[in-house]
């Protein structure tokens, strides 16, 4: 038996016109037939004379008789054989040349009905491919669910820019210009107490002098309460970059962080001036490189600080590098490194990408790497 086959072998030989010789019991009722109906027959006739799909299987193309005309033995589990009542079964089949001497005599075929292993290995290969199909189906469920989490995580963003440039402008128009206005006030009604003071009685000079002392204090609050007020709208949005464009608000910021922070700065920019992003990508940029900055100021523990920009053949290139204590680079990859993360995923909204270079003791070398070809929404 064939293992795995739940029928007997059939065995059957054939002389060099392909008549059946001799054919053992098992074989002959696989075929439908009793072993005396088959003596004498031709076998490719009865049982091999059409492949699986009913064309015609010429005898000369026949790899059982090429066995003794040709010495080549064989076998084969890609046919069918074709019973008496005209059905078809899966088989496998082998041929063996009969030799005796130098005298090629016939050949000894066996066979065995492998339909059950046949449907077995349809089944198998339709749970694969089913399988296959489904986990093609999750992955791109995956896919998409991560593109709209990007997707929103970039609108979100963008919302939340929106929002900041419209709490500046009306920061600026409304409480920037009363602010103005008020200190206007005050110093009027400071001049005319002063015109007051020379006209009034000695008796009422004392409390205009407190006056005029309460109305300079208020215009110095008032001048604190405008500079915090142009500190709040810088940190919103800073009007460098809407009125000077990217590259001076990079180091702008830069030379903001490095005084702030004690540090000593090498300031390195090699782009075209004329070079102008689309305005959601460079404020992107922008908010990047002030995250580069806080990482610094957060863990580098650094003396100096080294700002590349460059441009070439398509892509900006923004490098900050440090002097500080360093990091292995799977504190980078951590779960809660929360700022490396948000700046790997709006770099990824643009197309770009964020590189970490960093070992304990050797510093840490940020950089953004942005297709500036590429335009997203």
């Amino acid at each position: 038996m064939t293992p795995g086959v739940t029928h007997w072998a059939g065995i059957y030989g054939v002389d060099l016109e392909g008549l059946c010789v001799f054919i053992n019991p098992a074989g002959a009722r696989l075929i439908g037939y009793e072993p005396d109906e088959l003596l004498g027959r031709n076998m490719h006739d009865l049982t091999h004379h059409a492949r699986a799909d009913g064309t015609p299987y010429p005898e000369q193309e026949c790899p059982i008789f090429n066995a003794f005309r040709q010495g080549l033995p064989c076998r084969i589990d890609t046919e069918v054989f074709w019973r008496r009542d005209g059905s078809a079964f899966a088989v496998e089949y082998s041929s063996h040349p009969i030799v005796n001497g130098t005298q090629v005599l016939g050949a000894v075929v066996t066979f065995v009905d492998i339909t059950e292993r046949k449907q077995a290995e349809v089944a198998l290969q339709q749970a694969k491919d089913e399988l296959e199909l489904r986990v093609r189906e999750r992955t791109q469920a995956l896919e998409t669910a991560l593109a709209q989490v990007r997707q929103l995580a970039a609108w979100s963003e963008s919302v939340r820019e929106d929002e900041r440039t419209r709490i500046a402008r009306e920061v600026h128009d409304e409480l920037g210009s009363l602010l103005v206005a008020l200190k206007m006030d005050v110093n009027w009604m400071d001049k005319r107490l002063a015109e007051q003071q020379q006209r009034s009685a000695e008796a009422a000079e004392d409390m205009r002098t407190r006056m005029r002392c309460k109305c300079q204090n208020m215009s110095l609050l008032i001048e604190t309460a405008v500079d915090n007020v142009g500190r709040i709208i810088t940190d919103l949005r800073p009007s460098i970059l809407d009125h000077q464009g990217l590259w001076a608000a990079l180091e702008w910021q830069a030379q903001e962080f490095v005084q702030s922070a004690e540090l000593e700065l090498d300031w390195h920019l090699a782009v075209d001036p004329a070079l102008d992003l689309p305005e959601r990508q460079a404020m992107a940029v922008f908010r990047i490189f002030q995250e580069m900055l806080s990482n610094v100021g957060r863990h580098a523990r650094a003396s100096h600080l080294a700002v590349s920009i460059t441009h070439e053949n398509g892509e900006l290139c923004v490098a900050v590098t440090d002097n500080g204590v360093g990091a292995a680079p799977q504190v980078f990859e951590a779960g809660n490194a929360y700022g490396i993360m948000g700046m790997r995923e709006r770099a990824r909204h643009w197309g770009g990408r964020l590189e970490v270079h960093s070992s304990p003791g050797q510093g840490t070398q940020l950089i953004l790497k942005v297709e500036l070809s590429v335009q997203y929404q």
